[in-house]
């Protein structure tokens, strides 16, 4: 097994899932895997989270331990004899760290955007009028700020969400089941091959959300082949607990 290249904790993943015709995606396939789906369903994901406690190579790097992460994926799996391996590829990924950006980037040929963020995150009591089940509940958010071409001024982006009741672990055949236990990331080199990198977390238990919003300029921040799909309201919501996690080291498979 490739050695560990990162570990962390990933907290509180606000996932919100979008159903898209699957001929968005063919072109972003990596090579050796093919699209996943549920029910019959392709999904893009637009994920904000938490990273705290990182370590590279099990050394913490100085103002790089804690710090927000969002990022655009979707969903692929790849057959190793009589396994099914199940991964996502990223879209975009966004971090508040240009070091962040660059390792990534270099290591992974990821792609992975350095923007200045923010995150807030509040316990709210007495949310009956929410439809929960629980009198608690979170308003988590995740802010980025870009750039907008057309005015030469910048805009805060965001996503956030409400969680409701009191997490558990998804069913086996749910939707949520299906796109949190991805345990492969597998990404597009330069010469054309894909790497696969295994990422091991226990499952995670989520809540549902009574809300989630997304406040973005898609186009400025997506490109604007996204901006139909991402302006839908989301097939799915919820709130992801986290755990802590393993990135092993990238191998070239194909």
């Amino acid at each position: 097994m490739p050695s560990k290249f990162l570990t962390a904790t990933w907290h509180h993943l606000i996932m919100a899932n979008y159903q898209v015709e699957p001929k968005m995606l063919l072109d972003l396939v990596p090579r050796g895997t093919e699209l996943d789906s549920w029910n019959g369903k392709h999904f893009v994901s637009v994920v904000g989270f938490h990273f705290l406690n990182t370590r590279v190579l099990g050394l913490p790097i100085p103002w790089h331990r804690n710090f927000e992460e969002v990022n655009l994926r979707f969903y692929v799996r790849r057959h190793v004899g009589n396994e099914v391996r199940r991964g996502v590829v990223f879209i975009r990924e966004i971090v508040p760290k240009w070091a962040i950006a660059w390792v990534a980037n270099t290591v992974y040929n990821e792609r992975y955007s350095a923007m200045k963020m923010a995150s807030s995150e509040r316990v709210v009591t007495g949310t009956s009028g929410l439809d929960c089940n629980d009198e608690v509940a979170r308003e988590i958010a995740y802010r980025w700020r870009t750039k907008l071409a057309r005015t030469k001024t910048y805009r805060w982006n965001g996503i956030s969400a409400t969680t409701c009741g009191r997490p558990t672990v998804p069913g086996p055949n749910s939707e949520a089941n299906f796109i949190t236990e991805h345990y492969y990331g597998y990404v597009t080199q330069r010469d054309g091959s894909t790497m696969e990198y295994r990422v091991e977390h226990p499952s995670w238990r989520v809540w549902d959300v009574s809300s989630c919003v997304l406040d973005c300029d898609i186009e400025t921040v997506y490109g604007r082949e996204w901006v139909e799909p991402l302006s839908e309201v989301p097939h799915s919501a919820f709130v992801a607990v986290g755990s802590d996690i393993v990135v092993r080291r990238g191998v070239r498979c194909c």
